[in-house]
């Protein structure tokens, strides 16, 4: 009897696979047939997009200079954005990528006769390049940002949202054009594909849970709750 039990209900199981419909694609989703695994990235997805790393006061840089060893140094910019070096003099570095400085540094050992300098120069260590991250995270507290920093990456960074945070309600602040912005974001809707995990940038403050920021959202929230996209307003 079993065996007659065990027949019928493989038989179910095989008619029921039979007569399934194709998954079809919609608006948010698109199907690749016929696929059982996620195909290998390429090259190129295995490099983030470049973002400028911009030198900063008391960021710690590499200057090397070809052929003149003795310019070859490490130094640490000082809490004005400036750089001291030999013949070159003080040159100002705040705000610049390690190319721009390496070519401030060419013009200045030209202008003291020095033929055809070629310097390098490399940020070594950055201080300046940070992210704020604050509320109900395990760590709080000041995280380096790298071209591959997003939200997700950034909350995991601080060992993640602390037992009760409150997944709907993460702020991130930024100054952009001199205007102060806020950004509410789902962290579920992230996870579940809805938008995409927004990137974050140098000097960002990410704020997890209830906060003044996030209370600035609240009429806009039961107007228009967050389900497809993020709320982007500029803070007055």
């Amino acid at each position: 009897m079993r065996k007659i039990a065990m027949a019928l209900l493989l038989a179910m199981i095989v008619s029921g696979c039979g007569g399934r419909k194709p998954l079809v694609s919609t608006e948010q989703l698109t199907v690749v047939q016929n696929s059982e695994s996620l195909p290998a990235p390429a090259r190129e997805d295995l490099v983030a997009p470049d973002r400028p790393s911009l030198i900063g006061p008391l960021d710690t840089i590499q200057v090397d200079v070809f052929n003149i060893p003795e310019l070859n140094r490490e130094v640490q910019v000082d809490a004005s954005g400036r750089v001291a070096m030999p013949l070159a003099g003080t040159i100002d570095a705040r705000g610049r990528t390690a190319s721009e400085l390496a070519g401030s540094i060419e013009s200045a050992l030209r202008a003291h006769s020095v033929r055809n300098p070629a310097v390098t120069v490399n940020i070594k260590s950055s201080v300046s390049q940070v992210v704020t991250i604050d509320g109900q995270v395990v760590e709080p507290g000041l995280y380096p940002v790298t071209n591959q920093m997003t939200l997700l990456r950034a909350i995991a960074s601080a060992k993640g949202m602390s037992e009760f945070a409150r997944d709907d309600e993460v702020v991130i602040l930024r100054t952009v054009g001199g205007r102060r912005m806020a950004g509410l974001y789902d962290m579920n809707a992230i996870r579940r594909g809805a938008y995409d995990d927004p990137a974050i940038y140098a000097n960002d403050v990410i704020v997890v849970g209830d906060s003044p920021q996030r209370r600035l959202f609240r009429d806009l929230v039961a107007v228009s709750p967050i389900l497809a996209a993020p709320l982007i307003a500029i803070l007055q």
